[in-house]
């Protein structure tokens, strides 16, 4: 066993660290070759794609991927420095066994990793993430005599994933719109897909900037203060402001109101599918109104733990017309399963051109809650104990509870969800209410629950 490499870099969802200290160029190489072993023995795989996003570390760190796959004796189809939508096209358009791309989304531009995929965008669920995690720690390679080395050539998908978009969408009105791609990677697809569309574009950030120096690569609304004087200024439909890779879109609307990822998917809930029939994905973080929205139109909503790679497994599942991540990722698998964040904007655009109604008119239709979230301190050891002890607590005093990621305690008044972090040593709790005061009531009643809780599991240790 190689004690040299941290388990904790293999996440739920994806690997991810800081650049040479956490992960490195040797170290990638080793993921490359367990990437190759469990492609081949499990998936029973013969070619992958691979594609990094435009940080200074991806180029180094996805070279050294890709001979590790090869060692394999898998082949390599490289897209080269992309978003990451246009390298999940290309998994998803030449159909190979399964899509890796070099990034670290949202996070400071010191980080890295690698998200990995199936042929048709549903991300590697977190088994499959541990059993790559036990591959490259434990050293079981299959590694391949030199006349069995995979090729790896380089592909350019641009200008067929280009050419999608221009097939899915068409607009009958003049559309303008203020694209913040925050120095990220979509400066390298939406601009020219927008105006290929001919969407009048406000470029803000579109520029690529692997140091992210314009605006941090995270799209939170404080980061947003240019995209939303562009809105007004410029007199634009709506804005949209992307992250680092693009995976996440936000919308700003004419006003300049940022909308929450719930508000998005609620729109396009009402607006933007043919059917109002099917079951919508929205996970425990997401608002009430989803399905107080969407539900008397027909749809069903059900409820998913946290993360992006639940909301791609479940929509397959499913067969849901619409997926919503409280964090900002939506899927809509009229196009594809994966999370391209170039979707939710044209989606948005298609519907007022439909409808020929202000975004603001329709947001100005869905009611707003007061919602809290507040953090609490507890040591990773007891965390996840202490949450379980609570759920045990809970179960027996309330009838509508959600225990899937963390507890969700569904009241008439509102929610509160209480789940441990995955990577910080923290209890998140989030409240969602009618009004302040009722939120006021609700964070002492369960904080206070937690402390019990956190407490009891100490007294046991």
């Amino acid at each position: 066993m190689n004690k040299d490499i941290s388990p904790n870099i293999f996440r739920a969802y994806d690997i991810r660290g800081i650049y040479n200290k956490d992960i490195s160029p040797p170290l990638m190489y080793k993921i490359g070759l367990a990437f190759g072993t469990y492609v081949k023995n499990t998936l029973k795989g013969k070619e992958v794609v691979v594609g990094n996003e435009i940080r200074q570390s991806s180029i180094p760190l996805v070279y050294s991927f890709i001979s590790g796959v090869t060692a394999t004796g898998i082949d390599v189809v490289y897209v080269g420095t992309t978003a990451f939508g246009q390298t999940l096209y290309a998994g998803w358009f030449l159909e190979k066994t399964a899509t890796a791309f070099v990034t670290a989304s949202h996070l400071p531009p010191e980080w890295n990793g690698i998200k990995f995929y199936h042929s048709d965008g549903v991300g590697f669920s977190e088994e499959e993430l541990m059993k790559i995690r036990d591959i490259t720690i434990d050293e079981k390679y299959l590694l391949v005599e030199w006349g069995e080395i995979g090729s790896s050539i380089s592909y350019e998908i641009k200008d067929k994933y280009e050419e999608f978009f221009k097939q899915k969408f068409r607009f009958t009105e003049k559309m303008k719109v203020a694209l913040d791609c925050g120095g990220g990677s979509t400066t390298l697809s939406a601009p020219e897909i927008f105006s290929s569309l001919g969407i009048e574009i406000t470029r803000i950030y579109c520029d690529t900037d692997p140091t992210f120096s314009g605006r941090p690569s995270d799209p939170k609304p404080e980061n947003l203060t240019e995209l939303v004087k562009a809105v007004t200024k410029n007199g634009c439909n709506f804005g949209v402001a992307f992250d680092g890779d693009g995976d996440r879109a936000v919308i700003v609307d004419d006003l300049g109101r940022i909308l929450s990822a719930d508000q998005t998917g609620i729109i396009i809930g009402q607006y933007g599918l043919s059917k109002k029939e099917g079951t919508i994905i929205a996970n425990v973080e997401c608002s009430k109104s989803v399905a107080e929205q969407l539900e008397p139109l027909g749809y069903r909503v059900k409820q998913i733990p946290v993360g992006h790679t639940f909301l791609t497994i479940e929509a397959k599942n499913e067969k849901s017309p619409l997926g919503v991540e409280s964090s900002g990722h939506i899927i809509l698998p009229e196009y594809f399963l994966f999370d391209d964040a170039l979707v939710t904007p044209l989606k948005i655009a298609e519907i007022l051109n439909k409808e020929k109604i202000r975004l603001s008119t329709l947001v100005d239709k869905i009611p707003t809650y007061p919602l809290r979230k507040e953090e609490i301190h507890c040591v990773d050891d007891i965390k996840f104990a202490a949450v379980d002890l609570l759920k045990k607590k809970l179960l027996s005093k309330y009838d509508d509870i959600n225990t899937m990621d963390g507890v969700r305690i569904n009241l008439k008044e509102g929610w509160v969800l209480i789940r441990p972090s995955n990577t910080s040593p923290v209890i998140r709790m989030t409240i969602e209410a009618d009004n302040e005061e009722t939120i006021e009531e609700l964070a002492i009643e369960f904080k206070g629950n937690l402390m019990e809780s956190i407490i009891e599991i100490q007294a046991r240790r």
